[in-house]
């Protein structure tokens, strides 16, 4: 143990400073594992838990290139078929046999990254992601050296068994190397992530996402235990996803009114329907933007959002399907005079 780290160890006392006190101690501990004297580093590691003060399973300082990502308790609609592959990935994981390597593919807004945030709620670990703007590196040669610590830091984790690393888009290192207009760097990289992946920690669990699949390196594919598609939406799956969304959000806006039959339509006027994280923005923004005195105009702003259009055409509005009430609450036009334009129109 060094001079320096008493030092902080009691200015940080000193100073009421619990973050630092603990973060000093974590570190203590590590040398002391590091040194060999394992039964000392449990032994503080276990004091610390005893004082009720919270050890963090990964020291933020030791880590080059990562980021903790907070995690909400939101509702994550996916569709069965990917329900049950993101279970089979939590049994898994629970079984603790080496399978722990996980790649989700598919377009944006499908829910990837998403769903790498709710298993990490659902198994109780933290969730750090991998900053690879930081990773790439223009020198030659340089990437590769930071994929290498890249993963010599990931395997110094100390609780590995309570942390999900997410590879966030890793294509942007990771391309299919005969494809590449730099064959020989992009190599160099892809090889560097080959041999990192394959020297990972088992008990370190693994979920990479990428929006690129079919340009993706062949090899690397074959690392991973499990793929995941999550493109495999049907309009119904999205149209009930776009409800349990839209119920989320009323939750939250107590100023707006529920229309629900008025919500479908509009979705179902989508082409194609938008994925989980578009649609998710499009309902969110048009009730965020929606006047508080009048309950139902995020309805107006969402149908302007998907069909590019005002809503002042009452005969087009009538052949899109949409009731005399309906029109009304899409144009702000009283139904009396909807009615009676329509009849003249139609009289015509």
């Amino acid at each position: 143990m060094r001079k320096i780290d008493v030092i902080n160890l009691i200015k940080c006392y000193t100073e009421g400073n619990d973050l630092g006190f603990r973060n000093v101690a974590y570190k203590i501990a590590k040398e002391f594992d590091e040194a060999g004297d394992a039964q000392l580093s449990e032994y503080i590691m276990a004091l610390l838990s005893n004082a009720n003060i919270f050890v963090p399973q990964v020291n933020e300082d030791d880590l080059s290139f990562f980021r903790k990502i907070d995690i909400n308790n939101e509702p994550l609609p996916l569709p069965e078929c990917i329900q049950e592959d993101i279970i089979g990935i939590a049994n898994a994981i629970g079984h603790n046999i080496g399978v722990n390597k996980f790649l989700f593919q598919g377009a944006p807004g499908t829910g990837k990254t998403e769903t790498a945030k709710q298993l990490a709620r659902i198994l109780e670990r933290e969730l750090y992601a991998v900053d690879f703007s930081a990773v790439i590196d223009s020198k030659l040669g340089q990437t590769q050296k930071n994929i290498g610590t890249l993963f010599e830091e990931l395997n110094n984790i100390t609780y590995p068994e309570k942390v999900i690393v997410l590879f966030d888009e890793i294509d942007s290192i990771a391309m299919d190397r005969t494809n590449s207009n730099d064959l020989r760097e992009m190599g160099r990289a892809t090889s560097a992530m080959l041999k990192g992946i394959d020297s990972l920690n088992e008990r370190i669990v693994l979920i990479a996402t990428t929006n690129l699949f079919n340009f993706f390196d062949k090899a690397l594919i074959r690392r991973f235990d499990k793929v995941v598609d999550f493109s495999r939406y049907t309009k119904e799956d999205l149209c009930e996803i776009a409800e349990i969304m839209l119920n989320m959000f009323l939750s939250k806006f107590k100023f707006v009114g529920r229309n629900i039959n008025l919500f479908r339509k509009i979705i179902r006027r989508m082409n194609p329907v938008l994925y989980p994280g578009e649609l998710k923005n499009a309902i969110k923004t048009s009730m965020a933007f929606s006047k508080p005195g009048e309950e139902y105009d995020y309805l107006k702003r969402l149908y302007y959002t998907v069909c590019s259009d005002a809503t002042n055409d009452l005969k087009k509005l009538q052949m899109q399907g949409f009731t005399v009430r309906e029109t009304e609450i899409l144009t702000g036009v009283s139904k009396s005079q909807v009615a009676r334009e329509l009849k003249e129109e139609n009289d015509e």
